[in-house]
């Protein structure tokens, strides 16, 4: 560590968050404020602690060479993965999700932490692998090192931090030049699968239409006959294009498989789901079909932003949140009580905030030295963007609620401390960008 360093790190993505975390604190304690104006809840005073420690973490990590990391990466993602299957055994139950694990009032989630572990064993591997940028083996790879934490997570289950893998997956593999039609696959399954898997939602819940023929999407017999059909075509297919390599061959192949893994992923799906996740995907897609149950969450959320009007009601003004119509205000829906209270003004700066970080952290991207450390910052830069954009889509009602927390804003220990992590080895990266 050298003391000249402080002056090298990117003041623009420090103030960013700093910006963000100040605000998080102000509005987790507006959230705890009640309509008669008293104050029933700490988690303020606690977030004031955890975002204290994860600034140092940040600092003290940032002034580490990044570098020194690669030969952990492997062990720090084991001991992750260890974490993780600790805590769906033996983990606290929360809102339906084993992701914790404490003692007492102290809980720690594994799942948060373990992003970051992934995101640098990925980028051990990638570097690695760097002189075979287009082997489909490792696009494979990659995707067995994502998935396997991922997939743990998704049983626990907490589908909303499952979900953040996958852009973490595609834009490491983007930065790492593997090939582009394998990350595009990828996005069109993951795309498709989700259509197939909302239609007979829309079906049941909004159109009510029972007997429509997309319920077939969720006949098992249905499903078995179409993925053996597509799967003796793409047999066909694949065999011809070993024989004459012809493109065509090749294209067929590849867009039936992508449509045999969306139905084979979506009709599973259903048999997995939840009551309380059909409902969320249900009300996501009409909330006035459930206005006092699980739709409630999303059209509060709408009519607190909509009262915030130009500049907002004032600080702590907000009625929505004080006289708790929003549920999980300190968490999910913090863009909701802040919105609320400092209205569309509001909002730009926070929107200014995070594209301010999207783009430090691409300019880093291109500014630094090597695979290891560009492919770190890539997978930083999606999960960011993801958890932004999930989380204000879904308080605005243009998104599924999925319990992903608004970064540095919303209330928890573990997702500051994770972010802070990430921020420090972005910076770590930033500061050694002319070293070789």
């Amino acid at each position: 560590m050298r003391l000249k360093d402080i002056f090298t790190i990117d003041f623009f993505l420090l103030f960013a968050s700093l910006g963000l975390t100040i605000i998080g604190i102000l509005f987790i304690y507006s959230s705890g404020i009640t309509s008669t104006g008293i104050q029933n809840s700490d988690e303020w005073s606690k977030q004031i602690v955890w975002a204290s420690i994860g600034l140092l973490f940040m600092m003290v990590i940032a002034f580490v060479d990044y570098r020194r990391l690669r030969d952990l990466a492997v062990y720090f993602y084991l001991g992750a993965l260890v974490l993780l299957l600790y805590t769906f055994l033996f983990g606290r139950l929360v809102n339906g999700a084993r992701a914790w694990i404490g003692i007492g009032s102290f809980g720690v989630q594994p799942s948060e932490f373990t992003k970051i572990t992934t995101i640098l064993c990925l980028a051990r591997y990638l570097e690695d692998t760097k002189r075979k940028p287009e082997s489909f083996i490792r696009f494979l790879v990659s995707c067995i090192i994502v998935f396997v934490p991922m997939l743990t997570i998704l049983i626990q289950p907490d589908f909303g931090t499952a979900l953040v893998f996958i852009p973490i997956l595609l834009t490491m593999c983007f930065i790492a030049n593997i090939r582009l039609r394998y990350i595009v696959f990828l996005a069109l399954c993951m795309g498709l699968t989700s259509i197939l898997m909302i239609l007979p939602i829309w079906f049941t819940y909004v159109r009510k239409e029972s007997l429509s023929p997309v319920m077939l999407l969720v006949n098992f017999k249905f499903i078995v006959s179409a993925v053996g059909a597509l799967g003796v075509i793409g047999a066909v297919a694949l065999i011809s294009y070993l024989l004459y390599r012809k493109a065509y061959f090749f294209w067929i192949v590849y867009m039936i498989t992508i449509l045999a893994f969306a139905l084979s992923v979506s009709f599973a799906s259903h048999k997995v789901l939840k009551n309380y996740q059909i409902m969320r995907l249900s009300v996501f897609l009409d909330p006035s079909i459930d206005p006092q149950g699980a739709g409630w969450n999303i059209i509060q959320s709408v009519i607190a932003i909509g009262s915030g009007g130009l500049k907002g009601k004032g600080f702590l003004h907000g009625t929505q949140s004080h006289y708790r119509f929003l549920p999980e205000q300190s968490t999910d829906f913090i863009f909701s009580i802040f919105s609320e209270e400092w209205g569309f003004v509001g909002g730009i700066f926070i929107f200014t905030c995070f594209l301010v970080i999207c783009l430090r952290l691409v300019r880093i991207i291109r500014v630094s030295t090597d695979v290891f450390g560009a492919s770190i910052t890539a997978g930083l830069s999606g999960m960011y963007c993801f958890h932004f954009l999930i989380n204000v889509g879904m308080t605005m009602g243009i998104m599924p609620i999925t319990g992903i927390p608004l970064t540095f804003m919303s209330y928890g220990g573990s997702a500051i401390l994770s972010a802070m992590i990430g921020l420090g080895l972005a910076q770590s990266i930033f500061i050694r960008r002319l070293e070789h």
